[in-house]
């Protein structure tokens, strides 16, 4: 198994990672393992919703170029 060090944790973030760890009957290690593994399922999560959202967003129609705008329909189709 690997080892992580990180330096310059800064005060208040340290704190508050030893509280959760301290309320969640885990060591200081065990909840930072815990909360990267949780933050790169969210962040992993969210790089997949955007593929999606791109893939759909490539198959929405576009009207040419040169079609009239809606409102531009509107209008004439009100002046008959």
């Amino acid at each position: 198994m690997n080892t992580l060090h990180v330096r310059s944790v800064p005060d208040d973030l340290y704190e508050r990672i030893r509280a959760l760890a301290n309320a969640r009957n885990r060591s200081l290690s065990a909840e930072v393992i815990t909360l990267l593994s949780q933050a790169i399922e969210i962040e992993e999560r969210r790089m997949k919703q955007a593929r999606v959202l791109t893939s759909i967003q490539r198959r929405r129609f576009k009207a040419p170029k040169n079609a009239p705008s809606s409102l531009d329909l509107l209008r004439e189709d009100r002046g008959r």
